[in-house]
């Protein structure tokens, strides 16, 4: 595993920080896993009085446990594997599984379109993995009730087709558990660390048919190197990081488009926006995105030497050595990466917004055709509102655009019978709203990130409340045409979405982060309607 700069600059800055790092002993610190530098009680016994065990320890004492739930789950022909889950640890599940190409369905939303086209994927052969430390996510809860209703009206036990990953003694372990689901129970690790390489990850990997064992290799043959002085990865790479940010570049450009290894950047983007975007600090992952060439930039290449820092090693490495550089930044940003108190703050709004009679949308500033705008807006319609938006964002700052739609839609898109190969990728890009971030990215030089929600309340959401306060906030809301009732619970999917959106916009608000709602009456139509206004602005 190499970490190396390829700037001049970078070296300087990640230099000035890495001694007084090794004078402090963080090195080694953070390998034996002092709890301290995660702002994690310094007692080494979990609530239960065990002790904590090493992660890759426990990690790797896990995969007798994981062989057999596989076998047994093959031996079933379950082989449509569902994840239920959210944050990071779930979107490395997403990684493993696309870079070993074994096909994993990851639900970290409450879209009834997409839920709908899970639950259509064949319930006969489908293993639904629910996972989440606290057993109190809300996204999880909703899915885990939607699948059983789901199992129990095909005529399917649903005892047999759920493996729940918890911490002991959540509500979630003592639900399944009366449910007769199989659980895998994961003692706390402080502050959360290696999620990409717990059973959180790992369970939903192994049993989809990726090679963990593999993964856990690389990641152990990487680990000596981090108590290191020198020849340390995640010191050099946290020490560019963190060094970097303190002299002003604290936009992270993720390169990635060389290596073989698939979405890594969009896991990286979750775990260093939570871990370091609080106090009005933080870097800020840009993912799918050119560098524009500011002042502010360090762009960090995967494999190539595109970037000012270049990080070569295997998927296990790669997430061993992120997790331990995103403390190291967090520890020189003097913030706590455990914490996440933005994420708590937008369930609890979402909460309150569910216990009231209507959700409280307002009345539209502007309607242009299939878009409603909400907010404070002084234009009348879309390009004049994306033309406000670019020029409101501060010379620092950035542009946020978080969709909560059906993030795989795009694959519905509708073709014209004898379309050529112009047309057909028109017609593609016409119905996905990711491309509307390259779009507005190609009107300005700030950068523009772009978000699937909910579940990305759980990661850039942190930094988009907590973090720099010099963004500029998009949000995308759609009508919902088939909902999904939750069972047990007086809502439907739909209208959670609806509500961890307002949820969001009520944070940021709060906080007077300059925030404008886009509401698509008709999805496909308003997506089309977005990418056409922003070609205008």
């Amino acid at each position: 595993m190499d970490v190396t700069y390829r700037e001049e600059e970078v070296a300087s800055a990640a230099s000035s920080v890495a001694g007084r790092l090794v004078a402090d002993g963080v090195p080694q610190r953070l390998a034996a896993g002092d709890p301290t530098l995660w702002v994690w009680d310094a007692d080494a016994e979990t609530p239960s009085g065990h002790r904590r065990p090493a992660p890759l320890r426990a990690s790797r004492e896990l995969l007798p446990e994981l062989g057999r739930l596989a076998e047994r789950a093959r031996a079933a022909g379950l082989t449509n594997v569902v994840l239920a889950g959210a944050g990071d640890s779930a979107t490395a599940a997403e990684v493993i599984c696309d870079t070993d190409d074994v096909p994993l369905t990851l639900l970290d939303t409450t879209d009834p379109g997409q839920v709908l086209r899970a639950l259509a994927g064949g319930l006969d052969h489908t293993l639904v993995v629910v996972a989440s430390e606290s057993g109190a996510t809300l996204e999880t809860d909703c899915l885990l009730r939607v699948f059983e209703r789901a199992f129990a009206d095909a005529g399917i036990d649903p005892a047999g087709r759920f493996v729940v990953v918890t911490a002991p003694g959540s509500p979630l372990e003592e639900r399944a558990l009366d449910a007769g689901h199989d659980v895998v129970a994961v003692r706390p690790q402080p502050g959360g660390r290696h999620a990409a390489l717990s059973a959180y990850a790992l369970v939903p990997a192994a049993l989809a048919g990726a090679d963990v064992a593999r993964l856990l290799d690389d990641a152990e043959e990487v680990l000596p190197l981090l108590s290191l002085d020198t020849g340390n990865p995640g010191l050099d790479l946290g020490a560019a990081l963190g060094g970097a940010a303190l002299a002003g570049r604290d936009k992270l450009i993720l390169d990635d488009q060389l290596t073989a290894i698939n979405g890594l950047s969009g896991w990286i983007e979750q775990l260093v926006a939570a871990s370091t975007g609080k106090d009005c600090r933080g870097v800020l992952p840009v993912v799918a995105a050119d560098p524009n060439g500011t002042g502010d930039e360090l762009v960090v290449a995967i494999e190539s030497d595109l970037g000012d820092v270049r990080v070569d090693g295997p998927l296990g490495a790669q997430f061993l050595v992120w997790e331990y550089a995103t403390a190291v930044a967090a520890l020189l940003l003097e913030v706590a990466p455990s914490a996440r108190p933005a994420v708590a703050e937008s369930a609890e709004n979402t909460a309150a917004l569910l216990s009231l009679p209507d959700l409280p949308t307002g009345a539209p500033a502007f309607v242009d055709g299939p878009v409603e705008a909400y907010g404070a807006v002084g234009s009348h319609d879309l390009p004049g509102l994306f033309a406000d938006l670019l020029h409101a964002i501060p010379a620092d700052g950035y542009l946020a655009i978080t969709a909560y739609l059906d993030r795989l839609a795009a694959f519905d898109a509708p073709v014209p019978d004898g379309a050529d190969f112009e047309q057909m990728t028109d017609a593609w890009m016409m119905a996905d709203a990711q491309t509307l971030r390259t779009l507005l990215a190609l009107r300005t030089d700030r950068p523009v990130t772009f978000g699937w929600g909910p579940g990305a309340l759980h990661g850039s959401g942190q930094y988009h409340k907590d973090g720099p306060q010099n963004g500029v906030f998009l949000q995308i809301t759609g009508a919902v045409g088939e909902d999904v009732g939750v069972p047990g619970r007086p809502y439907t999917l739909g209208r959670v979405q609806l509500a961890q959106a307002l949820g969001d916009l009520v944070a940021l608000e709060k906080r007077g982060r300059p925030a404008v709602r886009l509401h698509l009456t008709d999805r496909a139509a308003g997506v089309a309607r977005l990418l056409a206004a922003a070609q205008e602005a």
